[in-house]
């Protein structure tokens, strides 16, 4: 199997960004929105499966076996997503794009991001997918939201560092292979240990924050999540960006720089100045 170096891992995702950085207002935006969606359906589909177990880590273990199909979606079919495109950061920093194109991108994909998986929230949550188990996936949801909500602001930041660690390098694992069985490979493996961590990343808690908001405004709902003794107080959208999308979003931004960085400076540097250094060599 055919597979790049990390100096040209990193090389290649810089040229990518050039187009990322390039690309129309509206291609971006559609491109997050279906990012969000692909997303918000691996934790759909993993919520579903995991709802009804009682083991704390037989819940993470399933959830994280189901949950990266959503990340695979993303990179196989080259949408825009985020928490991945805050590694443009190195093609900034080469001056292959400027900071204002990078800001660009990162507001429009993630508004479009935001759309995407709150969309697929509200469908799950007032058009019955929650009701599977006699309406238990509806006060799973709702415990899952209240709990990301609960947690202390640095907590939250720190679980957002180390979540976007194990994202960008998926994308980055994802990218050193030239065939689909082997992205999906190197894509699947960080994914999987980022979420049986628990750790948190802000596009994925745009579906499983707002599904538990709006399952608690569900009629059919309310009075089942309230009865399971969730703090229903926290499942309000001002709680949603003060307690749990900033400091996820900063922690995320840190964490994918962190991976940016380690792969220019520890590799792609190094391997251009030894190339530069051959070439004055052979003058």
């Amino acid at each position: 199997m055919a597979m790049f170096t990390p100096p040209q891992i990193c090389e290649n995702y810089m040229e990518s960004s050039v187009g990322k950085a390039k690309s129309p207002l509206w291609r971006l935006f559609l491109l997050g929105i279906a990012a969000g969606v692909f997303i918000a359906l691996g934790a759909v589909a993993s919520s579903t499966a995991a709802h009804s177990l009682g083991d704390v880590g037989m819940t993470r273990l399933i959830t994280g076996l189901i949950f990266p199909v959503g990340l695979c979606l993303v990179v196989i079919l080259g949408t825009e997503l985020f928490t991945g495109n805050v590694l443009m950061i190195t093609a900034a920093i080469e001056k292959k794009i400027t900071w204002l194109g990078l800001a660009r991108n990162w507001a429009i994909v993630y508004v479009g991001n935001f759309v995407g998986a709150i969309s697929i929230a509200a469908l799950m949550a007032f058009f019955g997918q929650l009701d599977i188990g006699a309406k238990a996936l509806a006060v799973y949801t709702a415990k899952v939201a209240a709990a990301k909500d609960s947690l202390p602001w640095m907590n939250a930041f720190v679980l957002g560092i180390f979540c976007n660690l194990l994202v960008c390098l998926a994308v980055y694992l994802g990218n050193s292979a030239q065939d689909t069985a082997g992205k999906i490979l190197g894509l699947y493996l960080p994914i999987m240990a980022f979420v049986i961590a628990g750790f948190e990343h802000c596009i994925a808690n745009m579906y499983y924050i707002p599904a538990g908001i709006f399952a608690n405004l569900n009629p059919a709902y309310a009075s089942l999540i309230a009865e399971a003794g969730i703090n229903t107080s926290v499942l309000n959208f001002q709680t949603f960006f003060t307690a749990n999308i900033i400091p996820v979003t900063l922690g995320n931004i840190v964490g994918g720089m962190v991976v940016g960085l380690l792969l220019y400076y520890g590799h792609l540097k190094p391997a251009k100045a030894a190339r530069a250094a051959q070439d004055k060599e052979g003058c």
